[in-house]
């Protein structure tokens, strides 16, 4: 599957300045629509690292209203997150009715890292698909709208954005050697990659693989879905 991504596509640097504006403002617009309709919206964000994912969510919440989106960032469970289940952190972190929440990673750490460093069992990586989309089905039936996006960036562009933050002395703290050990394990984690988004692209919550080479492109396409997700969820009266 994402040996068939182009993720040579690309936006041009003006058409971009041209369209991201409005986009974002028609977001605004619907953070104030969902609260008045009381509709909760998550936006999940996984993808490789250095794929820009920072970046495309700032795009989305940089117009917003701060009193109603939250961001939340997931590295690996510390103290009494590992004495529940992998999923209680993540119930924790939903939005509430009327609010908007973006997740920077997340519960398919489950199903990604863990299965690849082996942090947990082949049973409970494999039975984890049956509960995400149980998960995400019940968010679902709740009215929530959910939007996924997996980044996905060619080895020669990660290699690329790597380089780069390696001598950038502002930018360097975000290369680490886990990165590193990551890069060396592609195969086996785009093995993974696949796998999940077979399994857990649902109707109710379906992935969109966003072609992240280009970030401007990246950026546009993430603002322009979560758009039209909201719209999507809203009653004909409250569209407009």
């Amino acid at each position: 599957m994402l040996e068939r991504v182009d993720v040579k596509k690309k936006l041009d640097e003006k058409l971009y300045r041209k369209q991201l504006p409005p986009i974002q403002s028609r977001l605004r617009d619907l953070e104030f629509v969902i609260y008045q309709e009381q509709i909760p919206v998550l936006c999940v964000f996984e993808g490789w690292d250095a794929a820009g994912k920072g970046g495309a969510i700032k795009r989305v919440t940089e117009a917003l209203d701060p009193r109603g989106f939250t961001v939340n960032s997931f590295a690996a469970p510390r103290g009494e997150e590992k004495t529940h289940h992998y999923l209680w952190r993540f119930w924790k972190a939903l939005p509430r009715a009327g609010h908007l929440s973006v997740w920077d990673r997340s519960h398919y750490g489950r199903v990604l890292v863990e299965r690849v460093e082996k942090f947990c069992s082949e049973w409970e990586w494999r039975r984890a698909y049956r509960e995400i989309n149980e998960f995400e089905a019940h968010q679902r039936s709740h009215g929530m709208v959910i939007c996924k996006f997996w980044l996905h960036i060619s080895q020669e562009e990660q290699m690329r954005r790597f380089k780069s933050r390696e001598h950038d002395p502002y930018r360097s703290y975000k290369l680490t050697e886990e990165d590193w050990r990551n890069r060396a394990k592609w195969d086996v984690y785009q093995q993974a990659v696949e796998e999940m988004l077979e399994r857990t692209s649902t109707a109710d919550a379906p992935w969109t693989v966003v072609e992240a080479n280009d970030k401007l492109y990246a950026r546009a396409k993430v603002v322009k879905t979560v758009v039209a997700a909201m719209e999507a969820a809203l009653p004909k009266k409250a569209r407009k």
